[in-house]
């Protein structure tokens, strides 16, 4: 399955050039090992996509509890996935 997602500036060019591979995601959709990660480069200072994009297989899901920078009702209730992107 393609599964499209917003990707800030510093975690789009890790994944870019190849030194970032994993990737947190809050667990509010499914996704499975061989589906097509489509991320857009999002921009949160002007608010808008810079029209950069890139497919990433997803090789492995781990599930993980709670992290504080999430709204503690939201993250409790869906929990985070750590994508490994290849």
């Amino acid at each position: 399955m393609k599964i499209e997602k917003k990707c800030w500036p510093r975690q789009f060019a890790g994944l870019l050039n190849g030194t970032r591979k994993l990737d947190l995601r809050l667990a509010e959709f499914t996704v499975k090992k061989g589906d097509t990660l489509i991320l857009r480069e999002w921009d949160p200072k002007t608010r808008k996509y810079s029209g950069r994009e890139l497919k990433k297989k997803v090789s492995e899901v781990l599930p993980v509890r709670p992290d504080p920078y999430y709204d503690k009702k939201i993250a409790e209730h869906y929990g985070f996935n750590v994508l490994l992107l290849e």
